[in-house]
């Protein structure tokens, strides 16, 4: 299972790379389609409206129907919405684009989370749980890497990315079809009823503090991929697109870093959990801090620490959830714990954008840091309780 093991988690890096690959180039649409600064919180926010559901929709179809299918729909999807993203004319198609990558990763995430475990060829090393966090954080740090290097020195700065990426979208999509079938057992025939969200009741409250935990360290990785290139452009008096790009970048890509230093480690996801959820208000501050300071070390810093603190966290959050859920619930398991990471998210950049109508970018960021270091703080609080730290059992599956 070595194989179709990396095939899904490179494809799935590939995928989440091209979802993020418009990040440095938000500005350059922002001067040439004429919308403000809020416009484009809401733009990238649609991504995360759009994928909510989808996850919830996505993630019990393929413990109905098989993993596979389920994760080449999303691949083909996903260059649907690089395409129109090269295609783009106006302010509509980045709708449409974000729209269409937000089905595409709802489609992908549940179903290739859930493959990944069925898929693990050392599962006593939470192999799965690594992957899965590499090719989230990973694929999102790289995107605005490669897009602004693309960018800055290459031709057709808004075409040439996303084109790229297309092509990687034709190879997943064809590659994922091509591995056995990572689910162990689909359900029999009969119609599908999509039922209604829900947890089994024995890991409700792991999830929701696992959950917690993710939504803050992606709510804090999503400023960075959406509001700090303006902010650091701000800062840095900047519009080079490549600098802009590895700044944005720096955060997931010290969590990626953090996740393959701490994975050989015996695993102790409430404590790793909170630890992660404190570097991360710690980075919070420096971000702040970098602003008036007209400091790009105190940048660079807040990039580090909040990194660390995510790549940390959301290890072990998800190593959680994956010894915790049933096997024959994964699907839907780990598309709920996505469904309120992007919430969260959603609600956070979109209050960013909103914020800065009536406030500075600056004031904005400030203001917005100080909500999610205190829900962090109090979630790294409650991760510390005597009865959180209790090991997880597995639910037998129904």
């Amino acid at each position: 299972m070595r194989v179709p093991f990396l095939v899904v988690a490179i494809a799935w890096f590939a995928t989440m790379a091209g979802a993020n690959l418009a990040t440095p180039l938000y500005a350059v649409y922002e001067r040439e389609f004429g919308f403000a600064s809020a416009v484009l919180t809401v733009v990238f926010a649609t991504y995360m409206i759009v994928l909510a559901p989808s996850l919830l929709v996505f993630g019990q179809l393929s413990d109905r129907f098989g993993r596979r299918r389920v994760m080449a729909a999303g691949f083909a999807t996903a260059t649907l919405g690089l395409l129109t993203f090269a295609a783009a004319q106006s302010l509509p198609w980045l709708f449409a684009a974000r729209s269409l990558q937000g089905v595409a990763v709802g489609m992908v995430a549940g179903a290739a989370a859930a493959a990944l475990v069925e898929l693990d060829p050392a599962p006593q090393e939470e192999r799965a749980a690594l992957f899965t966090s590499l090719a989230q954080a990973g694929g999102s740090g790289s995107g605005p890497v490669i897009a602004g290097m693309l960018a800055e020195w290459a031709p057709h700065r808004l075409v040439l990315p996303f084109a790229l990426f297309a092509l990687f979208g034709v190879a997943a999509a064809i590659s994922a079809l091509a591995i056995p079938e990572p689910a162990a057992k689909i359900k029999g025939p009969g119609p599908f009823r999509l039922v209604k969200p829900s947890v089994p009741a024995e890991i409700r409250t792991l999830f929701v503090r696992a959950s917690l935990t993710g939504a803050a360290v992606w709510a804090v990785a999503s400023t960075f991929l959406s509001v700090v290139p303006s902010y650091a452009g701000e800062l840095l008096d900047t519009g080079n697109l490549a600098l802009l790009g590895a700044v944005s970048g720096t955060m997931l890509a010290t969590s990626c870093a953090a996740q393959i230093a701490v994975r050989k480690r015996p695993p102790a996801h409430a404590r790793d959990q909170a630890v992660g959820l404190l570097l991360l208000a710690v980075g919070l501050v420096a971000l702040v801090l970098a602003f008036p300071a007209n400091s790009l070390v105190l940048l660079i810093l807040a990039g580090l620490l909040s990194g660390a603190g995510h790549g940390l966290a959301i290890l072990a959050a998800q190593g959680q959830i994956n010894l915790a859920a049933p096997p024959d619930r994964r699907g839907a398991v780990n598309a709920a714990f996505y469904t309120l990471i992007y919430l969260g998210v959603a609600t956070s950049v979109m209050s960013i954008g909103l914020m800065t109508l009536v406030v500075s970018l600056s004031t904005a960021v400030t203001v917005y840091a100080a909500c999610i270091a205190a829900v962090a703080l109090a979630t790294a609080a409650w991760h510390v309780r005597p009865s959180a730290g209790r090991p997880a059992r597995p639910v037998p599956p129904r």
